[in-house]
């Protein structure tokens, strides 16, 4: 089993990426699909999470207004696009598999499988 985030980089103030989260060995489709942030030196921070079963989805204060969550239509792919990104959004993005609701507060997400993270770094 595995999951990978990509799509992150370098970024300037202000700007968007959009990252990815995909699977081998396991279908996206069943579990609710966290993501989470971390900066060297502080706690992780869980930001978003998609609600598999019925497209619901949950943002974190920090990134609400500027985080989409979506899904590619054979549900093998969960989408993050964030936009007006700020220097304090650089950290290392992960996605995860989760056996909890979305409902549960994001960053104590019951997490099954850990995705590889990608890096994303906003300069100002």
């Amino acid at each position: 089993v595995q999951l990978q985030a990509s799509g992150g980089g370098l970024v300037q103030t202000g700007g968007s990426l959009k990252l990815s989260c995909a699977g081998s060995g396991l279908h996206l489709d069943e579990y609710n699909i966290g993501w989470f942030r971390q900066v060297p030196g502080k706690e992780r921070e869980g930001i978003a999470c998609f609600s598999s079963g019925d497209g619901v989805t949950k943002y974190a204060e920090s990134v609400r207004d500027r985080a989409t969550l979506s899904r590619d239509s054979a549900a093998k792919t969960i989408f993050l696009q964030m936009t007006s990104l700020k220097p304090e959004d650089t950290a290392v993005y992960y996605c995860a598999a989760t056996g909890s609701s979305c409902h549960a507060p994001l960053s104590y997400l019951r997490v099954y499988y850990w995705g590889q993270g990608t890096q994303v770094t906003v300069s100002s």
